[in-house]
């Protein structure tokens, strides 16, 4: 089945047909080119969304990063930024390989549409034109076999009326032959006529025309075919990106599966905790009888500060406030050992450090083989290099390596002063627990004594068994010589100093310096009357020297 000789008299209808598909071709086109538009809008979209929650630089230092969730979070937002990719790819395939190549085509076909109609047009005004000649000649034939007939018939009826001379007679004989002649050449013309109009016509509608409708069948056809995989393009440029969209959707689901609950909680312990030893029990100050005698500053009760706690309400007040006084802490000086950290955070970073030095120090080992390895080779073989030039490049080297060995040794020891002091503090949690009966006897005691004895005269703190110090965690520092102090401090708040080897003190009292924080968050300071003890780091200000 083929239009030549299904559709041999509808060219109009072939012509229409043929420009309705060029224009469904364009009308595609059109559709894709929206359709790429929305996908490139949609993929920026995306990508700024992306770039606005990722983070500028990305730091695995940053404590954020070190919980799972904010992993998670960040994967999440890496996988969309790929979805998004994916999106530009499909934009792209859309644009290349169907809206161009079927502009291209489009205009192909077009100009190949325009030359078969042309064709057919130029075949049909031939057609058209030897018709016509056809016509003319036939008339030409009838108007002369006309004439002749009128002029047989006047000859005749001349030569039959005997009042007509003999020469009109021969004039309308010679007149009539020459009408027959004219007619009879009419004829002939006509004839040849009327056979090359039939030649004409089974050529234009047996050949040309179904030459014609045939290669404009092709190429609708082609186009046909054309659109067709057009359509298919735009599916098959989806289907591309749908294992790497099902990756980064699946990459989506296992970042939200890597949230765990139980590692974030313990990684802000990691992060966080202090090392600091939980605070004792607050003990039981009795207001209700007058005080007519004052402990030691370093006793357990501290009923010095206790009395004046008492008479001064604003202090009182600031003293229950300050339930948890390791919270902040003093960071206006920031050392190299990090004793301006609690002892967990301390230890954390020193152990940090050492490994920074000892990736370093390895680092600069392998250069220096590398470095002797190939001054052998120079020594060995002259003429690729002289040995002595690598000499300041060695000598660098070890001069690195002697400094990070110093480093790492530097770090190590602080590292295992840090590590002392906390096992000093976790033995010392052992004994606060064995103690904790005895510090409450000793406080009833107190009380009693005031409630029986309210005139009994005071006595030195070496005689009174109360004032006798209970906790020796930090004997050990007493027990060295006494130095002379290297600057001042004032208290910001009172403290009742009832732990071990701790001193009381009041808001305001100005204590002499004696030795800076060592990174457990205490203060080594001295009083007017010459006790030492520690008190949080946080409660005093500091004036150094």
């Amino acid at each position: 089945m083929d239009w030549g000789s299904e559709l041999w008299d509808q060219f109009d209808t072939i012509e229409r047909h043929t420009q309705w598909g060029l224009e469904l071709l364009d009308k595609y086109v059109k559709f894709v080119r929206d359709r790429t538009e929305i996908e490139q809008c949609y993929a920026k979209q995306l990508r700024n969304l992306v770039k606005k929650y990722l983070p500028k630089r990305n730091n695995r230092d940053d404590p954020e990063f070190k919980y799972s969730q904010y992993q998670a979070f960040q994967q999440l937002v890496k996988e969309l930024g790929d979805f998004a990719g994916q999106r530009e790819v499909v934009a792209e395939t859309l644009m290349v390989t169907i809206c161009v190549e079927l502009v291209k085509y489009s205009q192909e076909v077009k100009q190949e549409r325009k030359m078969h109609l042309q064709e057919g047009r130029r075949a049909q005004q031939q057609l058209e034109t030897t018709l016509k000649q056809l016509e003319s000649s036939k008339r030409k034939f009838e108007r002369d076999c006309r004439e002749s007939e009128r002029a047989h018939l006047t000859a005749e009826r001349l030569d039959q009326d005997i009042s007509v001379t003999k020469a009109d007679v021969e004039k309308a004989k010679q007149q009539s032959q020459l009408r027959s002649d004219m007619a009879e050449e009419s004829k002939n013309d006509y004839a040849s006529c009327l056979q090359k109009f039939n030649q004409d016509q089974s050529r234009f509608y047996y050949s040309q025309m179904p030459e014609t409708f045939r290669k404009l069948q092709e190429m609708d056809e082609r186009r046909t075919v054309k659109l067709k995989e057009g359509f298919s393009l735009f599916s098959s440029a989806e289907q591309q990106v749908v294992p790497i969209i099902g990756k980064c959707l699946e990459g989506m689901k296992v970042a939200a599966d890597s949230v765990n609950e139980k590692h974030d909680s313990q990684m802000l312990i990691e992060m966080n905790k202090s090392g600091f030893e939980r605070p004792g029990d607050v003990e039981f100050e009795d207001f209700s009888q007058p005080m007519n005698r004052t402990s030691s500053d370093s006793s357990l009760g501290t009923l010095k500060g206790a009395l004046d706690l008492r008479g001064d309400s604003r202090l009182l007040g600031k003293s229950k406030a300050k339930r948890w006084p390791f919270m902040k802490k003093n960071k206006s000086i920031v050392t190299e050992d990090f004793s301006h950290l609690p002892p967990e955070q301390r230890r954390k970073k020193l152990q940090q450090k050492i490994e920074e030095r000892k990736r370093d120090l390895q680092k600069e080992i392998d250069q220096r083989d590398a470095l002797n390895k190939m001054k052998d080779v120079y020594q060995k073989s002259p003429q690729m290099g002289n040995p002595n030039s690598l000499e300041p490049k060695i000598s660098e080297t070890l001069g690195n390596i002697e400094k990070l060995q110093l480093e790492i040794q530097k770090y190590e020891t602080w590292l295992s002063t840090v590590e002392s002091r906390m096992n000093n503090r976790g033995d010392s949690i052992m004994r606060n627990s064995g103690h904790s009966e005895l510090t409450s006897t000793l406080n009833d005691s107190v009380c009693s004594l005031e409630k029986d004895s309210p005139e009994t005269p005071r006595s030195d703190d070496s005689q009174d068994p109360l004032n006798q110090p209970i906790y020796t965690e930090f004997a050990e520092d007493f027990e060295e010589e006494a130095g002379s102090p290297i600057g001042q401090c004032t208290a910001l708040y009172s403290f009742e100093g009832s732990g071990e080897g701790t001193i009381a003190m009041s808001e305001g009292e100005v204590l002499s310096l004696m030795e800076e924080d060592k990174g457990d968050g205490w203060t080594r300071v001295r009083k007017s009357k010459g006790t030492e003890g520690y008190v949080p780091t946080s409660y005093v200000q500091i004036h150094l020297k």
